[in-house]
């Protein structure tokens, strides 16, 4: 059941106008311009547009607590949808490997979360978006693939190549093979062997993606493009039709990026961490150069609220400019037009907050509740506050 409310005394985050003390007014699933009739004050709280997590895999201990097979994939799912709502995501990309890594990033994992997914999404609060991240190198894939996105429902591929190509050039192991080859379930001289063979065939990669990208776009597939490191880079996948960057690594690359009319997309726990963990261009900077369209959780869900935090509190944005890199500038990036800011017309997806402490009193998605706690839920229940 959607809520049909009049949200009332807390200062709304408007487009264009920033924080106003306005009247927010909820039906059948959307915003509507004139009151309903029935009133919840929400005095002394922020109601923000919800947010729109453009890239995430925290999902990935929700499904596979344990080494080894989905065990309850649809449990998995609602644990997903518990964290993502008391995060204040009302819309999460699920991020799934297909990659030569295997085990959870393997190809028969991929298979059981999409169709999970694809099986649940009708009892979900939450909406949960697949996205798969696909390994350039796995030529063997390329010709089904089209056919697998289909029949999982993934309307959306991001690129990656993970391979450590100057060490197999040289025929060196990589350091931790051994452990990744056993959580894949192999023997690490044959993983080791299936690295080497993949990587020597990377001339063959560049005339391959043109074929698959082609493919990919007439069937009307979003695509993207993960760590670019140089301009070349995103000028080779921009010819693709690849328009997304995720994660650039560099300045030059993002700068590219933003002159070639791409979107970035940066991570979170960049941000709250004060720079990359791998030494990448730090992303507080990208989004203090303008060069950074979203910020999403990647790894971990609550650094979307805690990034926007940080930004503030450091005086690089203010809490519109910056509560928009993580609902609309997202929102933007995954081509949804009916979400993102509070608007009459667009999905009632809205998060309550306690501007003191960043704290999420209430998530509501598509007009439902989907988290409600503490002094909020006294609200809505008709108890003073």
């Amino acid at each position: 059941m959607t809520l049909a409310l009049d949200l009332v005394g807390a200062q709304v985050l408007r487009p264009g106008a920033g924080l106003v003390e306005d009247r927010l007014s909820l039906a059948d699933g959307v915003i509507v311009e004139a009151p309903v009739g029935r009133a919840v004050d929400l005095s002394g709280f922020l109601v923000l547009p919800g947010i729109v997590d453009a890239h995430g895999d925290g999902f990935e201990r929700h499904m596979a607590p344990r080494r080894g097979a989905m065990m309850e994939p649809a449990a998995g799912l609602w644990a997903v949808e518990a964290e993502l709502a008391a995060n204040g995501i009302t819309t999460g990309v699920l991020a799934q490997f297909m990659s030569w890594e295997g085990g959870l990033r393997g190809a028969e994992f991929a298979d059981g979360v999409f169709s999970a997914l694809r099986a649940a999404r009708g009892d979900l609060l939450v909406d949960m978006v697949p996205q798969l991240r696909f390994e350039t190198h796995l030529l063997a894939e390329y010709d089904g693939l089209p056919g697998r996105l289909a029949g999982w429902g993934v309307g959306h591929v991001v690129f990656n190549d993970h391979l450590p190509h100057d060490r197999l050039a040289e025929g060196r192991r990589p350091p931790r093979l051994t452990g990744q080859a056993l959580k894949a379930g192999r023997n690490p001289e044959t993983h080791f062997a299936m690295m080497l063979e993949l990587h020597a065939r990377s001339p063959e990669v560049p005339a391959a993606l043109d074929r698959l990208t082609a493919r990919l776009a007439e069937a009307g597939v979003r695509m993207g493009s993960h760590d670019d490191r140089r301009a070349e880079d995103r000028a080779a996948w921009r010819a693709r039709g690849v328009t997304v960057s995720e994660f650039p690594e560099t300045r030059a690359a993002a700068a590219a990026a933003r002159e070639g009319g791409d979107l970035t997309v940066f991570g979170s726990p960049n941000v709250v961490r004060g720079g990359s963990h791998n030494g990448n261009v730090p992303a507080a900077e990208m989004v203090a150069e303008g060069l950074c369209d979203a910020l999403a959780s990647d790894y971990h869900y609550p650094s979307t609220r805690r990034a926007v935090r940080r930004l503030v509190e450091e005086g690089a944005l203010d809490l519109g400019a910056a509560w928009a890199l993580v609902s609309e500038g997202p929102a933007r990036v995954l081509g949804l037009t009916d979400r993102g800011v509070l608007a009459p017309g667009l999905r009632a997806d809205l998060v309550v907050m306690e501007p003191g402490t960043g704290r999420i009193g209430a998530t509501v998605s598509k007009g439902r509740v989907a988290c409600m706690s503490g002094a909020v839920a006294e609200r809505f229940l008709g108890r003073a506050g």
